[in-house]
């Protein structure tokens, strides 16, 4: 593909992260990660886009995202009683049990349903494609049936499947190429775990019991994180069947959700509602690029706060990366940065994403470079 054909948007913020335990591993301790040599507070990719997706669903027309579960035989039984009303139960779990088998996805009995060995990323649209087709279709032999049913399977991805990808281990061909990559969020200096003691009252206990009913610890950390993520517009393009409105308004919607949105662990313990303090986006040609290496050599900072210090150092190793490696962006636009020529606020920045990226489609088809 040559490079007129590519369009990479990166985003890039800096946010305070107030105290809070944010993305917990396995021990109920915040995630954490060694980079330049300390402990840096982390949040993972997968954390930060489960809280994506709750954004977009709040935000875009539900048809047009998807759903992870393991009950795609319930949802296309679901479907084809939608379609079909007076088909009787039995029927319509059936037909769904046999048409998802001959996609070569494995089920097995759960509590007396079927469902899938593994979650399954299924768009909306692909469970009414599966339905209908296989009421229609319900009278031809298996070897008919099953081409057909794995196309329906791999067409007309959903938003959030075409974004972020899909694995099946069952069946490969159903894999789809994520568009986008989320970094794991770290923060830009480094940070030590504290505890937060805690003691609860029963409200019934009688007036002579002087000791606390319930004890516990909660740890947390807090930070000024550096987040990256970024979205090939051009393979979103083609996962959405190359709607160029759809993909214009897809990058919108997820530089708003990248922007805006907050993991929820502990959020009602430790109330973690924060904004970004700075924002920078740019639209490229050559490739996209992650911007963490301004934060190897820790943050230091004199005048008790990281927020300045690790906006300036983010300035510094972009301007260093643009004049050493890759060329300045095409678009640029900026929140709470130095550059008072591209700082926007929030509803003209993504307008203003949304609106380059049309003029891009449409001077690549005048060009007949798409």
């Amino acid at each position: 593909m040559s490079e007129m054909n590519r369009i990479y948007v990166d985003f890039h913020v800096i946010q305070t992260v107030p105290p809070s335990c944010v993305n917990r591993d396995d021990t109920g301790s915040p995630k954490t990660a060694l980079y330049g040599g300390v402990r840096r507070a982390r949040v993972s990719s997968q954390s930060w886009k489960r809280a994506m997706r709750k954004v977009f669903n709040e935000d875009f027309r539900q048809e047009n995202f998807g759903i992870r579960t393991k009950r795609i035989v319930s949802l296309v039984e679901t479907e084809i009683r939608t379609l079909q009303p007076t088909i009787a139960e039995e029927e319509a779990l059936s037909l769904a049990e046999r048409i998802i088998k001959l996609c070569g996805i494995s089920t097995k009995k759960e509590n007396d349903e079927e469902k899938t060995k593994a979650l399954f990323f299924i768009s909306k649209t692909q469970v009414h494609n599966l339905a209908a087709y296989i009421f229609a279709h319900k009278d031809d032999a298996d070897k008919d049936i099953k081409k057909e049913a794995k196309k329906l399977l791999n067409q007309d991805h959903s938003i959030d499947i075409a974004l972020f990808g899909r694995m099946v281990a069952d069946e490969p061909t159903f894999n789809a190429d994520a568009s986008a990559q989320v970094a794991h969020s770290i923060s830009t200096h480094r940070v030590d775990n504290e505890y937060d003691y805690f003691t609860a009252i029963d409200d019934l206990a009688p007036d002579d019991n002087a000791g606390a009913d319930m004890i516990g610890v909660v740890e947390f950390n807090s930070s000024t994180m550096y987040r990256y993520a970024t979205v090939a517009v051009h393979t979103l393009a083609k996962e959405l069947n190359d709607e160029k409105e759809l993909t214009a308004a897809a990058v919108k919607e997820f530089a708003k959700a990248f922007i805006q949105s907050m993991p929820t662990g502990k959020q009602n313990t430790f109330a973690n509602r924060t904004l970004p303090d700075a924002v920078l986006v740019t639209i490229r040609r050559d490739q996209p690029v992650n911007f963490v290496g301004a934060f190897e050599s820790p943050v230091r900072t004199t005048d008790g706060g990281y927020v300045a210090h690790s906006i300036q150092k983010l300035e510094e190793y972009a301007n260093k990366i643009y004049t050493n490696y890759v060329d300045t962006p095409e678009h640029s636009w900026s929140i709470g940065m130095g550059d008072e020529q591209n700082n926007v606020n929030l509803k003209e920045l993504l307008q203003s994403v949304h609106d380059v990226l049309l003029e891009d489609f449409a001077d690549m088809a005048s060009s007949g470079q798409e």
